[in-house]
């Protein structure tokens, strides 16, 4: 990909949801709801403070982190579904 977020955005790929209940139920496309869940594709160079200084940001390709269930924009790049957020819309890294 060659695709870079400006400042403090990050490009977020979806994980994909489960296919299957715990009771072995299985969720049909049009029931399933999209994860709150994704791996950070690619990250800016960060924000910029009061005094100019530039803060990097916190997290970093390769991280999984979860979501705000309406956050981001969600754009097509290289024909692959992503989305683009500020890192202050990530509640949290996973592992």
């Amino acid at each position: 990909m060659t695709f870079r977020p400006l400042h403090d955005r990050v490009v977020v790929r979806r994980l994909t949801a489960e296919e299957k209940t715990k009771g072995g139920i299985i969720i049909p496309d049009t029931a399933k709801e999209k994860p709150q869940e994704g791996e950070i594709v690619a990250v800016g160079s960060g924000a910029r403070d009061e005094a100019g200084k530039l803060v990097p940001l916190d997290v970093k390709a390769g991280d999984k982190v979860l979501f705000g269930k309406w956050s981001g924009t969600e754009v097509k790049i290289d024909g692959e579904e992503l989305l683009i957020m500020k890192e202050s819309d990530i509640l949290g890294v996973i592992g």
